[in-house]
């Protein structure tokens, strides 16, 4: 019988009191939930991709168990924290790659119906990444639910649990969000904070 929200809710705050064996037991029970995301995640990238779902659990889970204490608040939260902390491992790989080879090829994502407007379109990873953290300094709740949606793979109802907004709200931002998002990363370039958001 798999274990319920509030199960992993204790763990996830007896790890956050300091407690490693919390932390240790809860691994393996949210492994295939995160598992899942990251191969969600990967299918999007072009073929040929080297990071495997399996190091990207194991590496988001390595940054996530750090030395820093986290007062979790449930299952919810702990998805928000590991969709931020697979974002960093993909954005760091992509960098890795490319600085390996010199400047070499950009790591290319799909953009399929949860960011794109009209067609799929494949964009750079790192533009990617820059363009959400410029829409942070625009809109912060906007960057957060793409990268809730877009890297952690959170539904709109898990997203607005995690965000504590409704679901229209949730599929308000969803929209000017992605709208935004998608027009500066087809223009392939980088993106300009001070510009005006719509």
């Amino acid at each position: 019988m798999p274990p319920t929200d509030h199960a992993v809710t204790d763990l996830l705050q007896a790890w956050g009191n300091g407690d490693v064996a919390a932390r240790d037991r809860l691994f393996p029970i949210v492994y295939a939930e995160l598992r899942r995301r990251a191969a969600g995640y990967l299918n999007r990238e072009r073929a040929g991709h080297t990071l495997q779902p399996t190091a990207l659990v194991h590496e988001t889970y390595l940054r996530m168990a750090g030395p820093t204490r986290t007062a979790w608040t449930g299952r919810a939260h702990f998805l928000a924290v590991a969709s931020q902390a697979m974002r960093r491992v993909l954005v760091d790989h992509a960098r890795g790659k490319r600085a390996g080879k010199r400047g070499g090829p950009r790591v290319q994502v799909t953009l399929e119906e949860e960011l794109a407007v009209s067609q799929p379109r494949d964009v750079d990873l790192i533009l990617l990444d820059e363009s959400l953290d410029a829409l942070a300094l625009l809109a912060p709740d906007q960057a957060r639910l793409v990268e809730l949606r877009y890297f952690g793979g959170l539904t709109t109802e898990e997203a607005a649990d995690v965000l504590g907004v409704s679901h229209a709200t949730v599929e308000r931002r969803w929209t000017l969000a992605r709208a935004w998002l998608f027009r500066r990363v087809t223009q392939g370039r980088r993106p300009d904070a001070d510009e005006h958001h719509a």
